[in-house]
């Protein structure tokens, strides 16, 4: 139960992997015509960097912030 309500195996994964649907269903409204290129793009560019800045968020995590802002001695 505890594996349920943490996540379980998609823990880690769940931005990517609504960012990749939006990212798929904003390319499949233009295809199908309920919207315009312009609609599609904003989305897909807003939804990229929902992926983007979590994947920084990330790579900062791991170092614990360190030599993030190296202020000299």
């Amino acid at each position: 139960m505890k594996k349920i309500i943490s996540g379980g195996f998609l823990s880690g994964h769940r931005t990517y992997i609504i960012s990749g649907i939006g990212i798929l269903s904003a390319v499949g409204a233009y295809v199908v015509g309920d919207t315009d290129v312009f609609t599609m793009l904003q989305s897909v560019f807003t939804l990229g960097g929902i992926y983007f800045l979590r994947k920084s968020s990330e790579t900062k995590r791991k170092t614990n912030g360190k030599n993030s802002r190296k202020i000299s001695e």
